[in-house]
């Protein structure tokens, strides 16, 4: 009796462990399960961050560009205020130059006017002189007419 208990339980055990075993096996399939899904995860989760950081590098480049291409539209703009002031001083020193000039004719002409006046008032001046002293150049060309016209008349 005591060799069919032995037995018995013998077989009993022996089932226990077998059962054991398929359960040991299937927490290992299970196991392995759920290291492929981490995995798998870990993989897609990696993708992704590389997906954001290539998205991100692309908006930097972008950004980047947007930036140059604002830096050049103000250089530009910076280079062209330059140019239009330089222009508008060339053209002030342009202006300058023909006021001065314009003044410096006038003057001239001012001058010659005052010349002309001065040389006018001396010949009025030496005019009455002579008429004062009796008679002047007129007078003398008179006589000169009539010694030769009294001439010419023989």
């Amino acid at each position: 009796m005591r060799r069919r208990e032995r037995r018995r339980k013998g077989k009993k055990e022996e089932r226990k462990g077998k059962k054991e075993e398929r359960k040991g096996k299937k927490e290992e399939r299970k196991g392995k399960k759920e290291k492929k899904e981490e995995r798998k995860g870990k993989k897609k989760k990696e993708k992704e961050e590389e997906k954001e950081e290539k998205e991100e590098k692309e908006k930097e480049k972008r950004k980047g560009k947007k930036e140059e291409k604002e830096e050049r539209k103000r250089k530009k703009e910076k280079k062209k205020e330059k140019k239009e002031g330089e222009e508008e001083e060339k053209e002030e020193r342009k202006g300058k130059k023909k006021e001065e000039k314009e003044e410096e004719k006038e003057d001239k002409e001012e001058k010659e006017k005052e010349k002309r006046k001065g040389k006018k008032e001396e010949r009025k001046g030496k005019k009455e002189k002579e008429k004062e002293e009796g008679g002047g150049r007129r007078r003398e060309r008179g006589e000169e007419r009539e010694e030769e016209g009294g001439e010419r008349g023989k």
